[in-house]
């Protein structure tokens, strides 16, 4: 998906239509080992012990289209006043493969 570099949208803090700057929410983190939902941990902590399938802690290797099938992600955007330089958070995500910002 393309899309401009800016564009003008009703900023709620100015109170007026203004021109915008588009940006990406930046994706996430992977989990360190020290943190409490690290897999190491877990294991060590024996939430993995049991009877059924171990799903991410078990031994053999799992199939990445087991763990992950889809194809695309949420994607949000962030839209920067260029007057009073602060940023609101589109309501709604996309589901898209990739956006290509200053493409259009």
């Amino acid at each position: 998906m393309k899309l401009p570099k800016e564009t003008k949208r009703f900023c709620p803090y100015c109170k007026k239509r203004t021109d915008q700057k588009i940006d990406l929410v930046s994706t996430g983190f992977k989990r360190g080992t020290l943190t409490k939902g690290s897999i190491s941990r877990t294991k060590i902590r024996g939430a993995a012990s049991g009877k059924g399938n171990k799903g991410k802690y078990s031994r053999k290797a799992i199939k990445s289209w087991k763990r992950k099938t889809k194809t695309t992600t949420r994607k949000v955007l962030i839209y920067q006043c260029q007057e009073c330089k602060k940023s609101k958070q589109s309501k709604n995500s996309r589901r898209v493969s990739k956006i290509l910002i200053g493409e259009k």
